[in-house]
């Protein structure tokens, strides 16, 4: 097999682009989670899921700011939604551009949490804004969940087509991605319903998700890394100096793995209403680790 020829130069992404893309997981994540709960219905699920739409807020706030700071010039980052060239002035918003997708979607993603927060604040009794519980329906949290399914899993995508070694040799990264932003997401739930007891009945259920998200997960890390034998580029992101991440992604893995093992696959079995917080921290720390392996190794 002829030698991929891999044109550009790397994009210099490093921490903000790390933590963006895990708090982008975090957020998606958590609000299709959230919408699930509200889909399934069942007694305990409205709470748990407005403990996601909490989650689902707070990176939307941040995320866009860490990309504006990648940038180097982050006042200038209006320029990616606004066309400022002189006498065509509109929406900058360009269908071929990955990068433009996704600037456009953090905006819409990032006003859907701001609906759904503000919702979940005014059932909470914390707030009073009864419009938004209006638009806060499970029509808006379906529409809402699919941009979240979109900003959790397009980093992937992002990576795959910047014709880098690695990234550019694999089709695994955007479900890696993706499957690991809702693992993370779950095990955040979890970690937060412990101070919400009446979220409690949900949690059997939604331990039962993390364990699905953590399997598929590894299967997807098995599809990067045959991936990356066949492209012959496995040397890089699996190097030494990254094997302590790789250790640190997998050991995320083993509370879902374990779960799995030794539990029934249902809501019944998964009788875990308090999952430690050591595990659901150990389950955060491997989605991080994930996404620094893969972005680190190509660039450093």
């Amino acid at each position: 097999m002829d030698e991929v020829q891999h044109f550009a130069g790397p994009p210099d992404w490093l921490w903000y682009i790390l933590f963006y893309f895990f708090l982008a997981g975090l957020s998606g994540g958590s609000y299709v989670l959230a919408t699930l709960l509200r889909l399934r219905n069942a007694p305990g699920d409205e709470p748990m899921a407005r403990i996601g739409l909490y989650i689902a807020f707070p990176p939307m706030l941040i995320a866009p700011l860490l990309l504006a700071l990648d940038l180097g010039q982050p006042l200038r980052f209006w320029h990616m939604l606004i066309n400022t060239t002189p006498g065509n002035p509109g929406l900058n918003f360009k269908y071929w551009s990955p990068m433009s997708i996704g600037a456009w979607a953090l905006v819409v993603f990032g006003a859907i949490t701001t609906v759904s927060f503000a919702a979940a604040l005014v059932r909470d009794g914390k707030i009073r804004l009864p419009l938004v519980v209006r638009l806060d329906n499970r029509l808006f949290n379906v529409a809402g969940s699919l941009f979240g399914l979109f900003i959790a899993g397009y980093t992937g995508v992002l990576l795959s087509v910047s014709n880098q070694p690695v990234w550019s040799d694999t089709w695994a990264l955007g479900g890696l991605f993706l499957a690991s932003g809702l693992a993370g997401s779950a095990a955040l739930m979890l970690l937060l319903a412990r101070y919400r007891p009446d979220a409690g009945p949900s949690t059997p259920m939604l331990s039962v998700s993390e364990r699905l998200y953590s399997l598929l997960e590894l299967a997807l890390i098995v599809a990067f890394a045959l991936t990356l034998l066949t492209a012959g580029t496995e040397d890089i992101v699996f190097a030494l100096p990254w094997l302590p991440l790789w250790a640190v992604a997998l050991a995320g893995l083993v509370p879902g793995l374990y779960g799995l093992a030794t539990e029934r696959l249902s809501a019944g079995g998964a009788v875990a209403l308090r999952q430690p917080v050591a595990l659901s921290l150990l389950v955060l720390a491997g989605v991080l680790a994930l996404r620094a392996a893969i972005i680190f190794s190509v660039q450093l």
